[in-house]
């Protein structure tokens, strides 16, 4: 069976090779009419596009590298997620590295990619206790786009979560709702995103004239089970207290242990004294099977993928593009916890 060329494309859409070539290669100022003729003949004929060849005849590269560092970090999975997305339609494809460490292993990765010929490359960074990157990808020879949930001190292609902004809005959510008496539970000391969002909390108090105490933003460690420890002790310490900001899904899920240690209750009712209101910073999946269902600042995982993806596409067509710094607010979701 004779394999089907573009020469043969051309001939059943009735336009020249030149034409079907830019189709496929979503180049220049083609007419709706003429692009559907030749999609409608490549369907008809069964021909199959070798992008890989295109490539190398062009020298160019529609191969995106990925690292992704944390897998168990539901903000980077989706964050992933949405970048694949949108590379894919805009015709680029993903090649996943995963490195265990900053050494020999993102090396071998940077490595892979080089090998395979990628055009850019989106780094995922995990590591919220460090403001730099790894000189590994600091000095990568390739367009680069970083993607981080804290600040970081870098001259790079950088979007990220704007922290201070999403503790601000959620104390003001709950300072307007009448609480007075707020704390921080969790995150680890040196954090860097427990760090931004305290500045954001703790200016929300500053402007409405509220005493902020040094006690009432306990760090501990990231799993359920502290979180519910730090939780009943400030309760037990402090019965006045009203609401929470939980750092993680994790503080969130262990607050309302602690809360039910000390014989209070999940709620955004104020006046009723027993009741601890809850916000939360994720957008969890699993948000609408709890109860109360959780009020949170979205994290804006989407849209950061979204971001990056578009980033490194303008950076592989403008090369001279300057240095882009894209700080992403969350929303507030309010629901039954506040």
């Amino acid at each position: 069976m004779k394999k089907v060329s573009i020469i043969d494309v051309a001939k059943q859409a009735g336009v020249s090779v030149s034409t079907v070539s830019l189709v496929l290669r979503q180049k220049g100022k083609i007419s709706e009419a003429t692009i559907e003729k030749v999609h409608a003949a490549i369907n008809t004929l069964g021909y199959v596009h070798n992008t890989a060849a295109a490539n190398l005849r062009a020298n160019t590269s529609n191969l995106i590298g990925l690292i992704l560092r944390d897998f168990s970090d539901s903000f980077s999975i989706k964050v992933m997620a949405s970048i694949v997305q949108e590379l894919e339609k805009q015709g680029y494809m993903v090649f996943l590295g995963q490195p265990l460490n900053d050494h020999e292993h993102l090396e071998r990765s940077l490595l892979s990619f080089k090998q395979q010929g990628v055009a850019g490359v989106i780094y995922l960074a995990s590591d919220t206790r460090t403001s730099t990157l790894p000189p590994q990808i600091r000095d990568c020879p390739l367009p680069l786009v970083v993607v981080s949930q804290s600040l970081l001190n870098e001259p790079c292609n950088l979007v990220m979560r704007d922290n201070r902004q999403a503790a601000n809005l959620a104390t003001r959510y709950l300072i307007e709702r009448g609480h007075r008496n707020i704390a921080y539970i969790g995150g680890r000391e040196g954090c860097l995103i427990r760090e931004q969002r305290l500045l954001g909390f703790r200016s929300a108090m500053a402007q409405y004239g509220l005493v902020n105490r040094e006690e009432s933003a306990p760090a501990c460690s990231d799993d359920t089970q502290a979180a519910s420890f730090v939780t009943r002790q400030l309760l037990e310490k402090n019965n006045t207290i009203t609401a929470l900001l939980c750092h993680s899904p994790d503080a969130m899920i262990g607050s309302i242990s602690g809360i039910h240690h000390v014989g209070r209750t999940v709620g955004k009712d104020v006046f009723l004294t027993q009741q601890v209101a809850l916000v939360g910073f994720e957008d969890m999946l699993h948000v609408n099977l709890t109860s109360p269902s959780f009020t949170y600042v979205s994290s804006a995982s989407e849209e950061t993928g979204r971001q990056a993806a578009g980033l490194i596409i303008r950076k592989l067509k403008e090369p001279e593009l300057q240095t882009q710094r894209i700080t992403l607010s969350g929303q507030l979701i309010a629901r039954e916890s506040a």
